[in-house]
């Protein structure tokens, strides 16, 4: 999958200070669901290039970012607006559901 993968290091200025909505999907390498669900992810950057930045989180190597959006199961979307979180979704699911997620925050 291409997304760029974020860190606490990075995590402000990829996603809270991004321009357009940020979505985030906390993923694991052990994960299965997360392996599912990633053609989907790879098929949303794709179709909303220009109006969504989509960027993953490794909850291995971010524990902190983990806890801080209550991401107790992966995989886990967050979407964020203006730096906020607005709206989570939990375990895998299709284009089609991850799409309608995300399109009501979409300009």
């Amino acid at each position: 999958m291409g997304n760029k993968e974020v860190t606490h290091e990075d995590f402000e200025a990829e996603v809270l200070k991004a321009e357009v909505p940020v979505l985030v999907y906390f993923w694991a390498d052990w994960c299965g669901p997360c392996k599912i669900i990633a053609p989907a992810i790879a098929q949303i950057t794709e179709k909303h290039e220009t109006t969504l930045k989509v960027v993953k989180v490794d909850v291995d190597a971010s524990t902190g970012l983990a806890s801080r959006y209550n991401v107790a199961s992966i995989p886990t979307l967050v979407l964020f607006k203006n730096g906020e979180a607005v709206e989570q979704r939990i375990g895998a699911a299709s284009f089609s559901v991850i799409e309608s997620f995300v399109m009501s925050y979409l300009s």
